[in-house]
């Protein structure tokens, strides 16, 4: 039916119809956790179409493994990845492989996930190894002859391959959960040599598979599944691939017009200033130093939706196994902000016995690559954009500060005020509140460290930019904050049994010694020096010396 409207001829009603039609017709549907491809194409959600990367890998190889962030889509590129060895061709009209394709073959496939599930215990495992494993043997009728679940994986591939005149297709999502969810407990070990049991068979295997895809947070270098599997593919930093999921500067221009301009004018901006907004905010992730950078598709999607420059990536949890992380290994400042140089096999590889934290941040999507020294062959390392910064500032403060968290978000308002008005005191009494008692699962030997870390933390979430260990000529100052108008430097001391008064002293003496203050002279910005005295004995910040303006 087509409807024809006519504004001096028709009537109140028909006006009313005319509207909600023309609505209907323009309605545009986002994707937010939608996971299945069938299930997308059908409510004619807005797709991404990442289909011509897909054709690529099916054409040009077979066994490969992507590591990516949560919320970055993988299991809804599993699940098109799936659609498309099925031969599902209607679900591909208007997409790249719709014309990319010619034979269209269905293969049988074999999907296992371990996303839906919980695994602390070995048990928890095994239920849902035999689960998915059951699935497939009911299907295909076949006998199990051996309960172990390598045989049975083993038996399920080459008789699905003998009764279909096919090679099979497996694609594996979130391998490594069962291993994350049992860290640092008495089950890790057990699951991990569960996982790397099950997954043997992969090679010996390969006669009998078409295309082998694997995908999961980390690279777990403890589960042979790498060394075994040899030629195992690793396309996470791969330029080419460096899009295969999240949303490039260029889809957002393509698929999302209509949203962006709509955010733009509720939230009363030029379209160009709610790009800059994204950008800031969820753009930023790079996965090869050469290639385009994506946005995170969750929190870009409940954006539109919502309307609203939310942290909706933290809203949805932050993962167990970086705060099971951050409560069992020391905390390092300098790997977490300020950016960090790095070799490749620094970050790609987690090995769960290393005191090394830089592969669970990175594999986390806390950090991410920003830029690569080639002479040196290292990556900068970096938050990726505002959200990450400010919600991983919040996840360490959570576990490091005393002061209650719903009183934090007052207090960082505060904080910001006081710089932004020049009042130092006030900022280091805000400081003082904040760390008022050193908790117990740090060390008295700690303490200097856990002190200057919080110190960075709580100054770095009033959003100014903040740089710790920041190098001059003659040494390096611990905590350096810069605004619109103002630099602060601020030497922190440990009070070495005597009072604070003469330690302070000594700090601002080290500050104009070292020549830390130098490279401001020509910025026209007003100085503030300040010397910063912790307990040595956990008793929290002592007292502190300002040096006034541009004294």
């Amino acid at each position: 039916m087509e409807l024809v409207y006519c504004e001096k001829k028709s009537s109140t009603i028909e006006k009313a119809l005319w509207v909600c039609y023309n609505a209907a017709m323009n309605q545009r549907f986002l994707p937010i956790g939608i996971q299945d491809f069938e299930d997308l194409r059908k409510r004619d959600c807005i797709y991404v179409d990442k289909t011509a990367l897909i054709y690529k890998l099916a054409a040009e190889g077979k066994p490969y493994f992507l590591s990516r962030p949560r919320r970055f889509g993988k299991s809804l590129l599993l699940s098109t990845m799936e659609a498309y060895f099925l031969g599902k061709k209607e679900l591909f009209k208007g997409l790249a492989l719709e014309k990319l394709e010619k034979d269209w073959t269905v293969y049988p496939v074999i999907k296992i996930s371990f996303g839906a599930d919980n695994y602390p215990d070995l048990a928890s495992l095994k239920s849902a190894l035999n689960l998915q494993l059951s699935k497939y043997e009911k299907t295909y009728n076949i006998q199990v002859e051996d309960n172990r679940f390598a045989p049975r994986l083993n038996n399920i591939i080459t008789n699905v391959s003998e009764q279909t005149n096919q090679k099979v297709v497996i694609l594996i999502d979130e391998y490594d959960k069962p291993i994350l969810d049992a860290l640092y407990t008495e089950y890790e070990e057990p699951n991990r040599q569960e996982l790397r049991s099950f997954y043997s068979p992969l090679k010996d295997c390969d006669k009998y598979i078409r295309f082998l895809f694997i995908t999961g947070i980390t690279k777990v270098s403890h589960v042979n599944i790498f060394s075994g599997l040899n030629q195992l593919n690793d396309i996470s930093l791969n330029q080419d691939f460096c899009t295969l999921c999240g949303i490039s500067e260029t889809e957002l221009e393509k698929y999302f017009k209509p949203e962006i301009e709509k955010l733009a004018k509720d939230r009363e901006l030029t379209v160009s200033e709610t790009k800059e907004k994204l950008a800031e905010m969820y753009d930023g992730y790079h996965f090869s130093f050469r290639g385009e950078g994506v946005y995170n598709p969750f929190c870009l999607f409940k954006c539109f939706f919502e309307k609203m420059f939310g942290s909706y990536w933290f809203e949805s949890g932050t993962p167990s196994f970086l705060v099971k992380t951050l409560q069992n290994q020391p905390l390092e400042l300098s790997t977490m902000v300020n950016g960090r140089l790095a070799k490749e096999n620094q970050f790609k590889n987690y090995d769960p016995d290393s005191k090394n934290m830089l592969p669970v941040i990175y594999q986390s999507g806390y950090l991410t690559i920003k830029g690569y020294d080639k002479e040196n062959n290292l990556y900068k390392l970096d938050f990726p954009n505002r959200e990450i910064e400010e919600g991983f500032l919040e996840v360490l403060l959570k576990k490091f500060i005393t002061v209650p968290y719903d009183d934090i978000g007052l207090e960082i308002n505060n904080l910001k005020n006081a710089l932004k008005n020049h009042d130092v005191d006030k900022a280091l009494s805000i400081i003082k509140a904040a760390i008022a008692d050193l908790p117990t699962v740090v060390k008295k030997d700690m303490c200097e460290n856990y002190y200057e870390s919080v110190t960075h933390l709580v100054f770095r979430l009033t959003g100014f930019r903040v740089v710790s260990e920041l190098q001059s000529v003659a040494g390096r100052s611990d905590i350096v904050l810069t605004t619109k108008d103002s630099v602060f430097i601020f030497e922190l001391k440990m009070d070495k049994g005597c009072g604070f008064e003469e330690v302070a002293a000594e700090a601002l003496t080290q500050i104009d010694a070292n020549g830390y203050a130098d490279r401001f002279a020509v910025s026209g910005k007003t100085m503030y020096k300040a010397g910063v005295v912790f307990s040595s004995d956990g008793k929290g910040l002592l007292g502190w010396k300002v040096a006034g303006a541009n004294s």
